[in-house]
């Protein structure tokens, strides 16, 4: 499949129309660990700035005040986010992210018709500097990044795919960037959708959610799937 240049599209940053605090999705609780389902529009963690404090993190500590951010998603990215609840289950996982022995599943959909089945895309990313916050694919001084991508159903009417992506890594915006790089960008995507025309599936949402986290528990030492189901 043709890789498309990440560099030849424009910088175009819209603001997310953040949701409202209607509590807590928990897909997952026990002494240690906590999953919840992060909405589309709602930052990870404070951003800088005082009107950038209303975040999944923030949401999280009213109810769990000892709850510590073990990864982050992107602003426009829903599904699971996990926090541990001590210390100690914050390093473990935390560095079980690190040492990718996290499998993470996303379900997006994405413009046009995929041809293949499945496939890996493994091309380094780095931070597009003078457009920051995007990203893009740069084999010489980019971090190494991992995708594998298996189509479920090809939406024919919506000139749409609706994939499952499997990141091997842990890369900024990395599943934004290497779909985009297949020439197949996720649909609703405000930072990476400008490359192809607007096609009939474009949603006022990012069509990515992460649907499915396993993971050995820090402290039990058994396989922990948690599960959400997918908004779209």
């Amino acid at each position: 499949m043709r890789m498309i240049d990440t560099d030849a599209r424009p910088a175009r940053v819209k603001p997310y129309t953040v949701p409202p605090d209607t509590g807590l999705t928990i897909a997952y609780q026990d002494e240690v660990l906590l999953a919840v389902d992060k909405p589309c529009g709602l930052l990870a963690v404070p951003g800088r700035s005082p009107d950038l404090q209303d975040c999944m993190a923030n949401r999280v500590r009213q109810r769990f005040a000892n709850a510590l951010v073990v990864h982050r998603l992107d602003e426009a990215t829903s599904g699971l986010m996990l926090f541990a609840l001590n210390p100690d289950a914050q390093r473990l996982l935390s560095r079980a992210f690190e040492d990718r022995l996290v499998d993470k599943t996303y379900i997006a959909l994405v413009q046009g018709i995929m041809a293949n089945d499945q496939g890996l895309i493994d091309t380094p990313i780095a931070a597009d500097w003078p457009r920051r916050p995007l990203q893009k694919l740069d084999i010489a001084n980019g971090k190494p990044a991992t995708t594998h991508w298996h189509v479920l159903c090809r939406q024919v009417e919506q000139n749409a795919t609706r994939v499952e992506l499997k990141p091997l890594t842990g890369r900024s915006h990395q599943l934004r960037v290497h779909m985009l790089a297949l020439g197949h960008p996720i649909c609703g995507d405000l930072l990476y959708g400008d490359t192809l025309p607007a096609s009939a599936a474009l949603a006022e949402r990012l069509m990515l959610h992460a649907t499915c986290m396993k993971l050995m528990h820090p402290v039990h030492q058994q396989i922990v799937r948690i599960e959400s189901a997918v908004p779209f």
